[in-house]
């Protein structure tokens, strides 16, 4: 793997798990915390995503919107599973 390689999935990851962080929420994380939820978010998206038939083409901007799709999702699930069900 290539330096800009991962230069681009950490980029990915930042902005991802920001998203979600202020979508769910409503404020981000921190630095670490939101690339972490960016690249598992990712991991989410590119699984779920196309399991459901949604495909967003090639390139950077889909990228981020598939692991900002996939970190709300694991944002929504660890909100559940720490707060009990409770919003």
């Amino acid at each position: 793997m290539s330096n800009e390689s991962l230069l681009v999935i950490l980029l990915t990851g930042l902005i991802a798990g920001w998203l979600a962080g202020h979508l769910v929420r409503g404020t981000g994380y921190g630095l670490i915390a939101d690339i972490a939820i960016g690249i598992v978010g990712a991991l989410i998206g590119s699984w779920l995503l196309p399991r459901l038939g949604i495909h967003l083409g090639a390139g950077i901007v889909p990228a981020i919107i598939a692991a900002t799709i996939g970190a709300v999702v694991l944002l929504i699930i660890l909100r559940f599973a720490y707060r009990r069900g409770r919003w």
